[in-house]
């Protein structure tokens, strides 16, 4: 058997990995699905279709933001989030054929 067959450089899986942690969670998955879908979405529009509390809400967003997966453009008092993440938008294309 080829030992080289498995890298052994898995640091450079990280980014991939911290990807794939912050959409394993169900709410954080049906925001990012939800966005694509529609496009463009704003909070309180999110926290309705969810029906869980703001804070909640916020919270998953900005774990969201942090890690490059979606972007938020202010418009008045409103924020507008979007999924800015081209791997991501072709990932849940994929797992939600």
């Amino acid at each position: 058997m080829n030992k080289d067959f498995i890298d052994k450089n898995y640091t450079k899986y990280n980014d991939t990995a911290e990807l794939l942690k912050v959409l394993s969670h169900p709410i954080r998955l049906c925001i990012v699905r939800g966005l694509i879908d529609k496009g463009k979405c704003n909070v309180s529009y999110m926290q309705n279709c969810l029906e869980i509390p703001q804070s909640t809400l916020s919270q998953h967003l900005q774990k969201l933001r942090m890690t490059g997966i979606i972007q938020g453009n202010r418009n008045g008092l409103e924020i507008n989030y979007t999924v800015c993440n081209e791997t991501v938008i072709k990932l849940i294309n994929v797992l939600f054929e």
